[in-house]
Protein backbone atom coordinates (compact mmCIF):
# COMPACT_ATOMS: atom_id res chain seq x y z
CA UNK A 1 0.00 0.00 0.00
CA UNK A 2 3.52 2.47 0.48
CA UNK A 3 4.33 3.93 -2.72
CA UNK A 4 7.15 6.08 -1.37
CA UNK A 5 10.62 5.84 -2.05
CA UNK A 6 12.54 3.64 -0.33
CA UNK A 7 15.28 5.67 0.66
CA UNK A 8 11.74 7.82 2.84
CA UNK A 9 9.87 4.73 3.67
CA UNK A 10 12.22 2.75 5.22
CA UNK A 11 13.23 5.00 7.85
CA UNK A 12 9.50 5.37 8.65
CA UNK A 13 9.20 1.59 9.11
CA UNK A 14 12.17 1.08 11.08
CA UNK A 15 11.89 3.97 13.61
CA UNK A 16 8.38 3.76 13.66
CA UNK A 17 6.30 1.49 12.57
CA UNK A 18 7.99 -1.70 13.39
CA UNK A 19 8.48 -0.16 17.29
CA UNK A 20 5.06 0.25 17.64
CA UNK A 21 2.19 -1.46 14.58
CA UNK A 22 3.42 -4.97 15.94
CA UNK A 23 2.33 -4.99 19.46
CA UNK A 24 -0.99 -3.23 18.76
CA UNK A 25 -1.48 -5.97 16.10
CA UNK A 26 -0.87 -8.97 18.25
CA UNK A 27 -3.55 -7.49 20.58
CA UNK A 28 -6.19 -7.37 18.13
CA UNK A 29 -5.15 -10.94 16.24
CA UNK A 30 -5.47 -12.33 19.85
CA UNK A 31 -9.63 -10.63 19.53
CA UNK A 32 -9.97 -12.67 16.66
CA UNK A 33 -8.16 -15.97 16.59
CA UNK A 34 -9.24 -19.12 16.51
CA UNK A 35 -8.30 -23.10 17.71
CA UNK A 36 -7.09 -23.47 14.08
CA UNK A 37 -5.57 -20.56 13.60
CA UNK A 38 -5.54 -16.94 11.15
CA UNK A 39 -9.15 -16.98 10.40
CA UNK A 40 -7.50 -15.78 6.69
CA UNK A 41 -5.33 -18.68 6.91
CA UNK A 42 -8.31 -21.46 7.76
CA UNK A 43 -10.76 -19.84 5.34
CA UNK A 44 -8.18 -19.51 2.32
CA UNK A 45 -6.96 -23.43 3.00
CA UNK A 46 -10.50 -24.26 2.96
CA UNK A 47 -11.11 -22.40 0.08
CA UNK A 48 -8.45 -23.98 -2.06
CA UNK A 49 -9.86 -27.74 -0.85
CA UNK A 50 -13.39 -26.83 -1.73
CA UNK A 51 -12.30 -25.19 -5.25
CA UNK A 52 -9.53 -28.74 -5.87
CA UNK A 53 -12.96 -31.19 -4.99
CA UNK A 54 -14.68 -29.41 -7.17
CA UNK A 55 -12.69 -28.88 -10.94
CA UNK A 56 -10.63 -32.03 -10.23
CA UNK A 57 -7.26 -30.21 -10.85
CA UNK A 58 -4.08 -29.64 -8.50
CA UNK A 59 -5.12 -26.31 -6.73
CA UNK A 60 -2.37 -25.07 -4.24
CA UNK A 61 -2.79 -21.75 -2.32
CA UNK A 62 -0.12 -19.27 -1.26
CA UNK A 63 0.63 -16.01 0.91
CA UNK A 64 1.94 -13.05 -0.67
CA UNK A 65 3.77 -11.90 2.55
CA UNK A 66 3.21 -14.84 4.77
CA UNK A 67 4.01 -18.68 4.59
CA UNK A 68 3.94 -21.32 1.94
CA UNK A 69 4.96 -17.85 0.34
CA UNK A 70 4.45 -17.75 -3.33
CA UNK A 71 8.21 -19.26 -4.39
CA UNK A 72 7.92 -21.68 -2.20
CA UNK A 73 4.73 -22.94 -3.67
CA UNK A 74 6.20 -22.12 -7.33
CA UNK A 75 9.29 -24.83 -6.56
CA UNK A 76 6.25 -27.53 -6.09
CA UNK A 77 4.42 -26.88 -9.36
CA UNK A 78 3.93 -25.03 -12.60
CA UNK A 79 0.42 -23.67 -12.23
CA UNK A 80 -1.39 -23.04 -15.50
CA UNK A 81 -3.66 -20.64 -14.02
CA UNK A 82 -2.70 -17.75 -10.82
CA UNK A 83 -5.74 -16.32 -9.22
CA UNK A 84 -4.86 -13.07 -6.87
CA UNK A 85 -7.83 -13.34 -4.23
CA UNK A 86 -7.97 -9.42 -5.00
CA UNK A 87 -11.22 -9.11 -6.27
CA UNK A 88 -10.31 -5.17 -7.23
CA UNK A 89 -7.18 -4.61 -9.06
CA UNK A 90 -4.37 -2.26 -7.46
CA UNK A 91 -0.72 -1.51 -8.24
CA UNK A 92 0.12 -2.93 -4.54
CA UNK A 93 -1.81 -5.98 -4.40
CA UNK A 94 -2.19 -7.52 -7.61
CA UNK A 95 0.52 -5.74 -9.29
CA UNK A 96 3.10 -7.06 -6.64
CA UNK A 97 1.87 -10.65 -8.06
CA UNK A 98 2.69 -9.54 -11.67
CA UNK A 99 5.70 -8.52 -10.68
CA UNK A 100 6.95 -11.76 -9.01
CA UNK A 101 5.44 -14.07 -11.86
CA UNK A 102 6.29 -12.74 -15.30
CA UNK A 103 5.15 -15.13 -17.46
CA UNK A 104 2.54 -17.36 -15.83
CA UNK A 105 -1.32 -16.44 -16.88
CA UNK A 106 -2.46 -14.50 -14.20
CA UNK A 107 -6.34 -13.22 -13.48
CA UNK A 108 -5.60 -9.35 -13.31
CA UNK A 109 -9.31 -8.83 -11.51
CA UNK A 110 -12.69 -10.45 -11.64
CA UNK A 111 -14.25 -7.30 -10.11
CA UNK A 112 -16.98 -7.16 -12.39
CA UNK A 113 -17.07 -11.19 -12.78
CA UNK A 114 -21.12 -12.18 -13.54
CA UNK A 115 -20.12 -15.51 -10.86
CA UNK A 116 -18.11 -13.33 -8.24
CA UNK A 117 -21.35 -10.90 -8.27
CA UNK A 118 -23.75 -13.80 -8.38
CA UNK A 119 -21.92 -14.85 -4.99
CA UNK A 120 -21.64 -11.85 -3.28
CA UNK A 121 -25.44 -11.39 -4.08
CA UNK A 122 -26.80 -15.07 -2.83
CA UNK A 123 -25.00 -14.11 0.36
CA UNK A 124 -26.60 -10.62 0.90
CA UNK A 125 -29.57 -12.22 0.31
CA UNK A 126 -29.02 -15.37 2.38
CA UNK A 127 -28.40 -12.88 5.42
CA UNK A 128 -31.19 -10.71 4.87
CA UNK A 129 -33.87 -13.86 4.89
CA UNK A 130 -32.27 -15.05 8.39
CA UNK A 131 -31.97 -12.11 10.10
CA UNK A 132 -34.16 -9.59 8.16
CA UNK A 133 -32.52 -6.04 6.76
CA UNK A 134 -30.99 -2.84 7.73
CA UNK A 135 -31.53 0.11 7.20
CA UNK A 136 -29.20 0.57 4.74
CA UNK A 137 -26.15 -1.38 3.61
CA UNK A 138 -22.55 -0.17 3.98
CA UNK A 139 -19.95 -1.90 1.50
CA UNK A 140 -16.72 -1.22 3.05
CA UNK A 141 -13.41 -2.09 0.96
CA UNK A 142 -10.24 -1.92 1.55
CA UNK A 143 -8.99 1.61 1.50
CA UNK A 144 -5.68 2.74 -1.02
CA UNK A 145 -3.56 6.20 -0.12
CA UNK A 146 -5.57 8.82 -3.00
CA UNK A 147 -2.15 9.19 -4.14
CA UNK A 148 -1.94 5.80 -5.95
CA UNK A 149 -5.22 6.97 -7.39
CA UNK A 150 -4.76 10.25 -8.60
CA UNK A 151 -1.61 8.56 -9.90
CA UNK A 152 -3.24 6.08 -12.27
CA UNK A 153 -4.39 3.33 -10.14
CA UNK A 154 -7.94 1.92 -11.49
CA UNK A 155 -8.31 0.05 -7.37
CA UNK A 156 -11.21 2.86 -6.57
CA UNK A 157 -13.17 2.48 -9.80
CA UNK A 158 -12.92 -0.86 -9.71
CA UNK A 159 -14.80 -0.57 -6.27
CA UNK A 160 -17.52 1.15 -7.22
CA UNK A 161 -17.85 -0.94 -10.21
CA UNK A 162 -18.70 -3.69 -8.19
CA UNK A 163 -20.79 -2.07 -5.58
CA UNK A 164 -22.55 -0.41 -8.27
CA UNK A 165 -24.03 -3.70 -9.95
CA UNK A 166 -24.32 -5.70 -6.54
CA UNK A 167 -26.34 -2.95 -5.91
CA UNK A 168 -28.18 -3.90 -9.08
CA UNK A 169 -28.25 -7.19 -8.47
CA UNK A 170 -30.17 -6.91 -5.27
CA UNK A 171 -32.33 -4.28 -6.19
CA UNK A 172 -30.81 -1.50 -3.78
CA UNK A 173 -31.04 2.20 -4.92
CA UNK A 174 -29.98 4.78 -2.54
CA UNK A 175 -30.18 2.31 0.62
CA UNK A 176 -27.11 1.86 0.28
CA UNK A 177 -23.06 3.15 0.71
CA UNK A 178 -19.49 3.02 -0.25
CA UNK A 179 -16.62 3.44 2.35
CA UNK A 180 -13.15 2.76 2.79
CA UNK A 181 -11.39 1.16 5.74
CA UNK A 182 -8.08 0.20 7.46
CA UNK A 183 -6.31 3.93 6.68
CA UNK A 184 -2.26 3.60 7.53
CA UNK A 185 -0.46 7.09 8.28
CA UNK A 186 -1.41 10.78 8.24
CA UNK A 187 -1.90 10.56 4.55
CA UNK A 188 -5.09 11.27 2.46
CA UNK A 189 -6.63 7.84 1.65
CA UNK A 190 -10.04 6.86 -0.41
CA UNK A 191 -12.90 8.44 1.38
CA UNK A 192 -15.29 8.31 2.70
CA UNK A 193 -13.60 6.48 5.55
CA UNK A 194 -15.80 3.57 6.80
CA UNK A 195 -15.91 3.97 11.14
CA UNK A 196 -16.45 7.82 10.75
CA UNK A 197 -19.01 6.87 8.24
CA UNK A 198 -20.86 4.74 10.49
CA UNK A 199 -20.52 7.25 13.45
CA UNK A 200 -22.39 9.78 10.98
CA UNK A 201 -25.12 7.49 9.89
CA UNK A 202 -25.71 6.78 13.50
CA UNK A 203 -25.91 10.41 14.69
CA UNK A 204 -28.05 11.42 11.88
CA UNK A 205 -31.07 8.32 12.78
CA UNK A 206 -30.21 5.37 11.51
CA UNK A 207 -30.63 2.82 14.03
CA UNK A 208 -30.26 -0.91 12.14
CA UNK A 209 -27.45 -1.61 9.61
CA UNK A 210 -25.76 -3.80 7.94
CA UNK A 211 -21.96 -3.89 7.07
CA UNK A 212 -20.58 -5.98 4.21
CA UNK A 213 -16.94 -6.61 2.77
CA UNK A 214 -17.53 -6.95 -0.97
CA UNK A 215 -13.85 -6.89 -1.36
CA UNK A 216 -12.45 -9.54 1.04
CA UNK A 217 -12.88 -13.60 0.00
CA UNK A 218 -12.25 -14.56 3.60
CA UNK A 219 -13.30 -12.92 6.72
CA UNK A 220 -9.84 -11.64 8.70
CA UNK A 221 -8.28 -9.26 11.02
CA UNK A 222 -9.75 -6.16 8.81
CA UNK A 223 -13.56 -7.53 8.87
CA UNK A 224 -13.61 -9.17 12.03
CA UNK A 225 -11.56 -6.59 14.54
CA UNK A 226 -11.61 -4.03 12.69
CA UNK A 227 -15.25 -3.81 11.55
CA UNK A 228 -16.57 -6.74 13.91
CA UNK A 229 -15.30 -4.91 17.47
CA UNK A 230 -14.17 -1.71 16.64
CA UNK A 231 -16.68 -0.30 14.14
CA UNK A 232 -19.44 -1.68 15.64
CA UNK A 233 -18.75 -0.08 19.22
CA UNK A 234 -18.33 3.28 17.51
CA UNK A 235 -21.56 3.00 15.83
CA UNK A 236 -23.14 1.75 18.90
CA UNK A 237 -21.64 4.97 20.76
CA UNK A 238 -23.09 7.38 18.30
CA UNK A 239 -27.14 5.91 19.32
CA UNK A 240 -27.01 2.83 16.61
CA UNK A 241 -28.84 -0.22 18.08
CA UNK A 242 -28.11 -2.75 16.17
CA UNK A 243 -24.46 -3.63 13.68
CA UNK A 244 -24.83 -6.54 11.86
CA UNK A 245 -21.57 -7.75 10.16
CA UNK A 246 -22.05 -9.88 7.08
CA UNK A 247 -19.21 -12.49 6.90
CA UNK A 248 -17.33 -12.48 3.30
CA UNK A 249 -17.58 -15.54 0.76
CA UNK A 250 -15.59 -17.81 2.84
CA UNK A 251 -16.69 -20.98 1.83
CA UNK A 252 -19.98 -20.44 0.76
CA UNK A 253 -20.66 -23.06 -2.62
CA UNK A 254 -21.37 -19.78 -4.75
CA UNK A 255 -18.18 -18.58 -3.83
CA UNK A 256 -16.31 -21.95 -5.08
CA UNK A 257 -18.37 -22.01 -8.11
CA UNK A 258 -17.29 -18.70 -9.18
CA UNK A 259 -13.57 -19.69 -8.69
CA UNK A 260 -13.81 -22.39 -10.99
CA UNK A 261 -15.42 -20.06 -13.28
CA UNK A 262 -12.77 -17.49 -12.38
CA UNK A 263 -9.85 -19.82 -13.31
CA UNK A 264 -11.90 -20.87 -16.40
CA UNK A 265 -12.41 -24.70 -15.60
CA UNK A 266 -15.44 -26.85 -15.48
CA UNK A 267 -16.44 -29.21 -12.90
CA UNK A 268 -15.66 -33.10 -13.73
Amino acid sequence: MVELPRAIWLPILYGIVLNTRPARSAEKYRAVWTPEGSPLAVHTIRQADLLREKIGLPVEYAMRYGEPSVSSVLRKIDPAIVIPLYPQYSHSTTGSILDLLPGKKVVNNFHDHPAYIGALAALVERHWAANGRGEKLVMSFHGLPQRSVDRGDPYQQQCFATATLLAEKLGLKDDYLVTFQSRFGAAKWLQPYTEPALIELARGGLRRIDVFCPGFVSDCLETLEELGIAARKAFLRAGGKTFNLLPCLNESPEWIAALAAISGQKSP
